[in-house]
């Protein structure tokens, strides 16, 4: 038995030490269809994205490690994955709309996946997230997911689960916006604009 546990932990050390100066990509984002139909149903206005931040893609809330390899976003930044993300469910649900003055802004609070564990790796994700009207803010809250998912004390095995639980955390999080009554109410449409 300790013999196995010596050779575990000597293969994690050198694939770490082989994947140190590696990068990954995060994997695309896929969306909860389950979620985006029940919001398609809430008779919800045309929505615009503004630019969520940070941009900079240096600042440290966009950058995550995983056993020494960096985990990048194809965007750039992880702000503007997200960004991404709600835009292209806007997209998907018909909901959205570069002019409309009804505007989702954001800004990343934490941002991590955690893969030093010996068998669970996990996930944290939080924003502040507005809603504009014409430029003035009608209503904004943080919103805050934390997720967990098996690992290992294998670098080979543990990086990969920390790279594909990235989309999963952005779901989870975007799947609690969207099915918050306070959300849905400040982006529904008013009755003078009901169909």
């Amino acid at each position: 038995m300790r013999v196995s546990l010596r050779l575990a932990v000597l293969v994690s050390v050198i694939v770490g030490m082989t994947t140190g100066c590696a990068s990954f990509n995060v994997p695309s984002y896929a969306p909860d269809y389950p979620t985006l139909d029940q919001m398609k149903s809430e008779n919800i206005e045309k929505i615009s994205v503004g630019q969520f931040q940070p941009q900079d893609p240096n600042a440290a809330i966009n950058k995550i490690s995983l056993r020494g390899a960096a985990l990048k976003p194809a965007e750039g930044n992880y702000a503007k994955y997200l960004e991404q993300a709600i835009r292209s469910d806007l997209a998907e649900m018909r909901l959205h709309d570069p002019e409309s003055p009804i505007r989702i802004e954001a800004t990343l609070t934490q941002n991590y996946i955690d893969v030093s564990g010996i068998s669970t790796g996990y996930g944290a994700l939080a924003v502040e997230l507005s809603v504009l009207k014409s430029g003035q803010a009608v209503f904004t809250k943080k919103y805050m997911v934390q997720t967990s998912f098996e690992s290992s004390l294998a670098a080979a095995v543990a990086v990969p689960k920390g790279q594909n639980e990235y989309p999963n955390l952005v779901k989870t999080l975007l799947k609690n916006i969207y099915s918050d009554p306070d959300f849905l109410r400040s982006i529904k449409k008013t009755q003078e604009g009901k169909k």
